[in-house]
């Protein structure tokens, strides 16, 4: 039967998997769209930023592990929508971004520089692991499947696709065609590298994992083969719902602000596995490990190829698959490490003493909110499934320190530390699991960027909570500049009403800046039918710039 090509890709994208599309509508790709809205299978997201719609969809792929869909249309739409897909470029997420391009006549006549007309595919080439621009109608299928088969393989991300606007009504006459599923690892495969890590494990004499997504390690997997081999276990950045922070071989996260004490079971470890992650900055402390002497394994697929040290052996299998193997294989005796003390480090860096009151403040009087007071609160009042996002700035130096994850927890968190991630995602997470609580953590900076989309998510009744922690300043570069500069320039943020602002979205709004209120208000929130945002009117003690590296990072200083 004789269809068109927006058709024939609508049909592509849900076989394939894709649930949902976030969108900003644009006009070049109208046929796209009308399919998209009649496709059962798919929901069709309008969001109020391309920014939200990128995000979200990075969040749903992260949550699920099913391929998602970002669109936008030309130039300005696509720019907007580059900041999710490099997120998920950093995050290893499959997105699919189909981006919306001129019409092909335009696009033929080099130099005129058609309204709104970039080169898309060249712009989003070095955001994704493919990106490609079809030059005919009857390309467009093949151009997607292929994206579909992309995103996995060779490297895990995004990929782009870049479509001129005549193209979807075309008619497409030809046999729709199929992405190739990622192939899992084969037996040979999985043995070879199952037997390579129980050799190295056996001949260490300090061996520490790094954990990357638990998806994709597969938690339980990690717990048993940490027992089984004694190996101990840190969580690569904003991943900590990999392992639970109260087990024994716990040894910490490798985040911003890591203590020295927490680092010294890394620093003498003389086996080093990286578990379905890449090596990042952050979690390599800015890439200080490997140390010399230290032998590092990378296990996992669709990982970049960069080698992080001269000799990294890589072992190109299905990490979760691997590990069971391992604690199936009863030829290697248990492992003997004592973790005791590295693990006692990192419990004492998360341990947060009882509320002392806070010092009200210079002008207006208030004691102001201790971010850890809230944190701490949270943790214990929120369900054991409960789905947390977080965005970037300096409030979340506080929740990855204090919350002391369970790997019944889910954390969805920028690797790239874009600001604007936590309340677009939290939106796609309630979507994609409604019976679960969702809340978000973001600052006044980040919700200021992307929190219109509260009104996404009260068009489609998704009752997220949103803590949003105001300091009035950009707060990360309120410490940089006062440790480099010793002074400030340009962080400054206005006083806000968030809790109205909230309401004039048709959210419920709350207003939080008593200590003594805080089990109350987020007992209130989590509670709300409706979506809902608490404006924690924070410490101003707390986070004045000079005191802000203390806070975060010095254990002995003050209350944090």
């Amino acid at each position: 039967m004789s269809q068109n090509v927006a058709r024939t890709v609508v049909r592509l994208l849900a076989d394939a998997g894709v649930r949902t599309a976030y969108t900003v509508p644009g006009e070049s790709f109208l046929s796209l769209l009308d399919e998209l809205d009649a496709e059962p299978r798919i929901r069709l997201v309008s969001t109020r930023h391309e920014s939200g719609a990128a995000f979200m969809a990075e969040a749903e792929g992260k949550l699920t592990g099913r391929p998602t869909l970002a669109l936008a249309s030309r130039g300005p739409g696509a720019t907007n929508l580059a900041i999710g897909i490099h997120t998920a470029h950093q995050d290893q997420t499959p997105v699919i971004a189909i981006l919306g391009q001129v019409e092909s006549d335009v696009r033929a006549s080099e130099g005129r520089e058609g309204f709104q007309e970039v080169d898309l595919a060249a712009l989003y080439a070095p955001l994704t692991v493919w990106s490609h621009e079809p030059s005919r109608p009857a390309d467009v299928p093949r151009a997607t499947a292929e994206a579909l088969t992309r995103m996995y393989a060779p490297r895990l991300g995004p990929v782009a696709l870049s479509v001129p606007a005549d193209f979807w009504a075309e008619a497409y006459d030809g046999e729709p065609p199929k992405p190739t599923a990622p192939a899992p690892s084969t037996p040979e495969a999985l043995a070879a590298a199952t037997q390579d890590l129980a050799a190295m494990i056996a001949t260490a004499k300090r061996p520490v994992a790094i954990a990357g997504q638990g998806d994709r390690v597969g938690r339980e997997s990690l717990r048993r083969a940490s027992e089984r081999f004694g190996f101990g276990v840190y969580v690569a950045f904003r991943r900590q719902d990999a392992f639970s922070e109260d087990h024994p071989h716990f040894l910490g996260h490798l985040g911003l602000g890591t203590t020295p004490a927490v680092l010294e079971a890394l620093d003498d470890a003389d086996l080093v596995m990286v578990l379905g992650t890449r090596l990042d900055a952050i979690t390599s402390q800015e890439f200080r490990y490997p140390l010399p002497g230290q032998r590092l394994v990378i296990l996992g697929r669709g990982l970049p190829e960069h080698e992080p040290a001269s000799g990294t052996v890589r072992l190109d299998a299905d990490p979760q698959a691997v590990l069971d193997a391992l604690t199936g294989d009863a030829g290697h005796e248990p492992g003997g490490t004592d973790w005791h003390d590295p693990h006692q480090a990192a419990l004492d860096f998360s341990h947060h003493p009882a509320r002392v009151g806070s010092r009200p403040d210079a002008v207006t009087g208030a004691c102001g909110i201790h971010p850890a007071d809230v944190i701490t609160t949270l943790r214990r009042l929120a369900p054991a499934d409960v789905i947390l996002t977080n965005d970037a700035g300096n409030f979340s130096g506080f929740f990855h320190r204090y919350w002391r994850f369970q790997t019944s927890h889910r954390l969805l968190g920028p690797c790239n530390g874009a600001m604007g991630y936590a309340v677009p995602a939290a939106v796609a997470a309630k979507l994609a699991a409604p019976d679960r609580t969702v809340v978000a953590l973001v600052g006044d900076g980040g919700i200021l960027m992307t929190g219109q989309e509260i009104e996404t998510a009260v068009r489609h009744g998704t009752p997220i909570v949103v803590l949003a922690f105001s300091n009035r300043m950009y707060g990360t570069i309120a410490m940089h500049q006062a440790r480099a500069q010793g002074r400030l320039a340009g962080i400054e943020i206005g006083a806000l009403d968030l809790a109205r602002w909230a309401e004039g979205l048709g959210a419920q709004g709350f207003v939080l800046d008593d200590p003594t209120a805080i089990e109350d208000t987020l007992r209130a929130a989590l509670a709300s039918d409706r979506a809902c945002v608490v404006d924690i009117r924070t410490d101003p003690d707390v986070i004045a710039p000079e005191r802000l590296l203390s806070h975060l990072l010095d254990p002995g200083q003050g209350r944090a």
